[in-house]
């Protein structure tokens, strides 16, 4: 294990940052034993961090900071049950590259590739569509490190309790140093992405999520646009049409990365252009169809910084809530220039999932990270709540224990199993102190 000089650490979105007293860099389940240990002899605290993509302070460690990069890699592959197991630290981009070189792919994916496995399952990380859509809900099992040192494998079978929580475990249960996903054969997906009305996508929405393996919407603030795109499995691999080259740097590198950087930074310090822009924006994109490896298609490259929140809504009232989101926008003088993603996703069997034990519509606001968020997050975030939302735990929210435990039926659940895996709380820090009291 090396011990790394400390330094001020920061999340990508520079919301949150933290100067640890230690940081190491575990490379084994028995060097986090032995963190952990020392971290309850002295009564401090220890965590894990990731890769910083979370914008709330769920991985802030102001004692001891354990770094991932020490643990990562694929460990095992058993192509019977087929699952593969990883440490825990593998960044996902990484993961999906060497599961494809194996053949094989998860079955759903978010939007972005740059987190560690332990920081986006644990946080809810998701995709859209699909029989799973998060990542937690396609782990097989998984190995960690408790409050009190004792090394734990759970799955379906073996610790089934700690299996239920520990899968989204917001970093409150354990050190998680190795996880197992099951996994498909390699598959390709065709990608559609087309413009709308918004008065057509919303008409056409449960349409288009009944027809379809994948749909991801996007509204543009001020206009009546939507971009959506609808991804659907291929028979054949072999029949993969990925986008030219050419196309791939125009449409993702330049106009939706450099272009639309410039046009933010220009909405942020002029905003009253932004409506304009917005329309402007929304115009310039165009309908395409390729194919490609499944995380090719699922993941995009993320290179504008942002601020973002995100709540999960019952999915039967989905739709009302977003048009309830667009009312509350129209009548307000919030000018937003990121456009809002909407998805979907299937019930899971998780204890503190955003879709615990209901279809969910998930509704994602963003700002430029030089913009005030505040008023515009408040304002919506008043919605979501009414229409019993739940906040990811990784991305901006302003709820609390006593506001959250009404939401999700298997809060004692997930408490009392905390008090048995961490009774001193070596793993809590101030969000976690927020969000689970």
């Amino acid at each position: 294990m090396n011990a790394a000089p400390t330094s001020t650490w920061h999340n990508w979105a520079r919301t949150e940052s933290a100067s640890p007293a230690r940081a190491t860099s575990p490379a084994d389940t028995a060097a986090v034993v032995r963190e952990v240990l020392a971290a309850r002899e002295r009564g401090g605290t220890v965590k894990m961090v990731g890769s910083g993509h979370s914008f709330t302070g769920i991985a802030v460690a102001s004692d001891g900071q354990l770094r991932p990069d020490g643990l990562s890699g694929i460990l095992a592959v058993d192509r019977e049950a087929m699952t593969v197991t990883a440490g825990a630290g593998t960044p996902l981009h990484e993961l999906n590259a060497r599961l494809a070189g194996l053949g094989l792919s998860l079955h759903n994916m978010g939007d972005i590739d740059a987190q560690t496995i332990a920081g986006a399952t644990s946080t809810g990380t998701h995709g859209t569509g699909g029989v799973l859509a998060s990542l937690a809900a396609q782990i097989a099992g998984l190995e960690l490190v408790t409050g009190t040192g004792e090394v734990l494998r759970a799955s379906a079978d073996e610790h089934p309790e700690v299996f239920a929580a520990a899968r989204v475990g917001l970093g409150a249960l354990g050190v998680l140093t190795s996880i197992t996903f099951h996994v498909e054969p390699l598959f390709a997906l065709e990608a559609h992405e087309r413009p709308m009305t918004w008065d057509d996508a919303l008409s056409s929405y449960d349409e288009l999520v009944a027809e379809h393996h994948h749909v991801d919407m996007y509204w543009f603030p001020h206009t009546d646009r939507m971009m959506t795109k609808t991804n659907d499995r291929l028979a054949d691999l072999d029949s993969a049409e990925p986008l030219h080259r050419w196309r791939g740097w125009l449409d993702d590198e330049l106009l939706s990365n450099t272009v639309f950087g410039a046009l933010t930074t220009v909405a942020t310090r002029a905003p009253r252009t932004t409506p304009l822009i917005n329309r402007v924006s929304a115009r310039a994109l165009s309908e395409r169809r390729y194919s490609d490896i499944a995380h090719h298609v699922f993941t995009t490259p993320r290179n504008v910084r942002f601020k973002e929140m995100e709540y999960a809504v019952p999915r039967e009232v989905g739709l009302d809530v977003l048009r309830e989101v667009r009312r509350e926008l129209d009548a307000s003088d919030w000018l937003v220039s990121f456009p809002v993603e909407i998805r979907t996703a299937p019930a899971d069997d998780i204890t503190l999932s955003t879709a615990s034990g209901r279809d969910s519509l998930y509704l994602a606001f963003h700002v430029p990270v030089a913009a005030d968020h505040r008023a515009y997050f408040a304002g919506i975030e008043a919605v979501l709540a009414a229409a019993d939302g739940r906040p990811h735990w990784g991305k901006m929210h302003t709820r609390d224990a006593a506001d959250l435990a009404r939401v999700y039926p298997r809060w004692d659940e997930f408490q009392q199993l905390r008090d048995r895996l961490d009774p001193d709380r070596v793993f809590t820090n101030s969000y976690l102190e927020r969000v689970l009291g």
